[in-house]
């Protein structure tokens, strides 16, 4: 059983789509939840809040650095996660299962699809950094939107370009959704998540 602490609201009927929401470092499980529920009305919408403390800002894992990553501490928190949302999911998959995250939350739920491609029907990740080479996988049949900024400092526009190639070589259905900002979310990108949904 995963401890992590998270916010839920059913959806209409057992069959309703699930929708994962993941926060960005400093956000927590409200983040996303109500816009959720305008995105995909009617979902199951679940939000876990990551249990990683960075200076009193929460995370779903550690780094050492901008753009440096705890390997371990990624895998360690990618399998529980994983867990997680399966533990979520229950027995009887829905009709659709989307995923959602910003910033470290993109990170994360990318981390999940790397080691576990059959788990998301979709999947939307906002200024995502992964900055090591993700494994080989087979994501066929699978809907991802990457959402990033031109000039973000944070997440580099080469990085989220890298990304999205990775996910086409790997035979996702992929849609790359600019803004000509920086790491910041803007009205642009929410009508792409809108209209990928």
């Amino acid at each position: 059983m995963s401890n992590y602490q998270f916010r839920a609201a059913d959806g209409a009927d057992a069959a309703a789509p699930v929708f994962f929401l993941f926060h960005g470092t400093g956000g927590d499980e409200n983040q996303f939840f109500e816009l959720a529920g305008q995105l995909l009305p009617g979902a199951r919408r679940v939000a876990p809040r990551g249990d990683v403390s960075e200076h009193g800002a929460l995370r779903y894992f550690r780094r050492t650095g901008e753009g440096v990553y705890d390997m371990d501490d990624l895998a360690m928190r990618t399998t529980a996660m994983a867990g997680f949302i399966r533990e979520q999911i229950g027995t009887t998959r829905p009709a659709r299962i989307v995923g959602l995250g910003y910033s470290n939350g993109a990170n994360i739920l990318a981390s999940v699809m790397f080691q576990a491609p059959d788990l998301f029907d979709a999947a939307i990740l906002m200024h995502p950094l992964i900055p090591f080479a993700p494994p080989a996988a087979d994501f066929s049949g699978r809907q991802v939107l990457i959402t990033a900024g031109r000039r973000d400092p944070i997440a580099p526009a080469a990085a989220s370009q890298a990304l999205a190639d990775y996910f086409t070589a790997n035979k996702a259905e992929l849609s790359l959704a600019w803004h000509e900002g920086g790491h910041e979310i803007r009205q642009d990108e929410l009508s792409a998540i809108q209209r990928f949904l």
